[in-house]
């Protein structure tokens, strides 16, 4: 997601992207997940995602419309509890969002 009006910030659990384009003005914000075999494996990815997606749920609001974020969880978020994972979440959503001109 390196194009324009794009922004990026991340720790050492994940990396958040976010872009905004006029095409999508009025909609909806739209989130994505990668979470790749580095983070281990099938079951271990899966519950990953699972909690990255429970966590973006509870976020959506703050998300702005047309905004399409994803959030790619590096192979240290394999092993890291939902705790750490909404602790590292939340400032990087609020800096992406900010980058983009919104208010978190």
């Amino acid at each position: 997601m390196r194009s324009f009006g794009g922004c990026r910030a991340g720790s050492r659990l994940l990396v958040v992207h976010a872009t905004s384009t006029g095409a999508r003005a009025g909609l909806p914000p739209r989130v994505g997940f990668v979470v790749s075999k580095a983070v281990g494996g099938a079951v271990v990815r899966n519950r990953t995602k699972r909690r990255l997606r429970a966590l973006v749920a509870q976020r959506l609001d703050g998300i702005p419309a047309s905004v399409d974020v994803v959030v790619r969880a590096n192979p240290l978020a394999g092993q890291a509890s939902s705790r750490e994972l909404e602790q590292a979440l939340d400032p990087l959503l609020r800096r992406v969002v900010k980058g983009l001109g919104g208010v978190a």
